[in-house]
């Protein structure tokens, strides 16, 4: 019996710092993970090898340059998705994650969101744009249940 696979993406710093607490999962699928190429990460090249894959970085602060990047990283998530086709998509998000959980979807993946440890009391952007999307949407505070009544409370990440 083959292994599931999972493309685990998120944005680089703390969303990533989010997702790599799964890290013990890893082992379980046949995984790929997607992050943000910066400095600070390129480390994940050492520990993952050939199953980790970068963006390109860039941030709404970015004002010029990011509609051109994002673009640019919704090409490259397409590639990452065709080449992996995976049958679960995990994300803490943020901008790099909405591609590629879109993208899966129409393409028939289920999407899990995890939001943010960070937001106690206020909805994330990406987290509006996908909860109408996601499969299973986990909060890790249960007061999040307000603003998102089919969320999963799954307590903290950490």
């Amino acid at each position: 019996m083959s292994k599931k696979k999972v493309l685990f993406v998120a944005s680089t710093g703390g969303h990533l710092n989010e997702l790599l607490q799964l890290e013990g999962m890893f082992p379980h699928y046949d995984y790929s993970l997607i992050t943000e190429k910066t400095k600070s990460n390129l480390y994940l090249k050492d520990k993952y090898g050939k199953k980790v894959h970068f963006l390109i970085y860039g941030t709404k602060y970015h004002i010029l340059s990011y509609p051109f990047k994002f673009l640019l990283n919704c090409f490259k998530s397409l590639f990452y998705y065709l080449k992996y086709r995976p049958d679960y998509i995990i994300t803490t998000g943020v901008h790099t994650s909405v591609p590629i959980c879109l993208i899966g979807k129409f393409f028939g993946s289920r999407v899990i969101y995890i939001e943010t440890f960070a937001n106690m009391v206020t909805k994330t952007v990406t987290g509006k744009i996908l909860y109408p999307f996601s499969d299973l949407f986990v909060v890790q505070w249960e007061s999040m249940k307000k603003l998102y009544p089919d969320a999963t409370y799954g307590g903290w990440i950490y």
